[in-house]
């Protein structure tokens, strides 16, 4: 159970000129990250319509207006984590917005995110607490931390802070998991409702679906002309068809891995 900072000997947190950091919840410490890995937002194809939500809903919240907390879920390597980070820097790019600030917390640093919350409340910033591949197995706890901060519990959630999640599972447990617990409750009902009514709990629910072959080409191609590369538009397309064959899946990641393969051949960094 988190404590305070009085109690554990904390010195409280004194922004810095970083806008992205990561929470390390043993030491309640947010330690700057100085270079984000992250691609620029017009490079991400194939997912126009929830990048232009995400994207809308993070600039009223960067001009201090009304936004909701995000579940970003859905298929693997389709550029979840990769858009979150493409918004911010997006945003932090441009003008007429308040400072926004990016801290990325682990699924396993989720019991002190309400020391977290305190570190930050008070501090002349926008942040995005941002938690990468969510999800919650059989006798799990700390979704009741995620809870506090989504619902706003006794605190309240600060005005300035938001939470961002990506995840393969739209409900954030197993579908598996949730039929055995109905299946071996005393009240089935009520048995899994705490846990799968979490993601009830995201004002906006951004669903990533497999890539078809179509949206699959343009992502390669709108790769290989951001980094400049030199290959002909039908080798290219044989290349990507080949590729994706070969691992049995189009996404934007297989994409990307493509396109640094083609780049080295032709002796460029990516």
């Amino acid at each position: 159970m988190a404590r305070s900072l009085a109690q554990d000997g904390q010195t409280p947190f004194t922004l810095g000129e970083a806008n992205a950091y990561h929470w390390q919840g043993e030491s309640g410490r947010l330690l700057p990250v100085s270079k984000v890995s992250r691609v620029p937002l017009a490079m991400l194809k194939g997912i126009d319509q929830v990048r232009d939500i995400l994207l809308a809903n993070t600039e009223q919240f960067a001009r201090g207006h009304g936004a909701n907390n995000a579940l970003l879920w859905g298929a693997r390597g389709m550029g979840k984590s990769s858009l979150v980070k493409a918004v911010h820097a997006d945003i932090v790019s441009r003008t007429g917005f308040e400072r926004l600030i990016l801290v990325e917390i682990a699924r396993e640093e989720l019991e002190s995110l309400p020391l977290l919350m305190r570190q930050i409340s008070d501090k002349p910033a926008r942040f995005i607490v941002f938690c990468d591949d969510l999800s919650f197995d059989s006798g799990e706890t700390s979704y009741k931390s995620l809870k506090t901060i989504l619902d706003g519990g006794l605190e309240g959630r600060p005005d300035n802070l938001l939470f961002y999640a990506t995840s393969n599972r739209r409900h954030l447990m197993p579908r598996d998991m949730i039929e055995n617990e109905r299946s071996t409750a005393i009240n089935p009902s009520e048995a899994v409702e705490e846990k799968v009514s979490l993601s009830d709990r995201f004002g906006l629910w951004l669903g990533f679906h497999n890539s078809d072959q179509e949206n699959y080409l343009a992502m390669v191609s709108g790769y290989a002309e951001y980094y400049g590369l030199g290959i002909d538009a039908e080798t290219l397309r044989a290349r990507a068809i080949e590729w994706a064959a070969t691992r049995g899946a189009r996404s934007g990641r297989v994409a990307i891995q493509l396109v640094r393969t083609l780049a080295g051949e032709e002796g460029k960094a990516v």
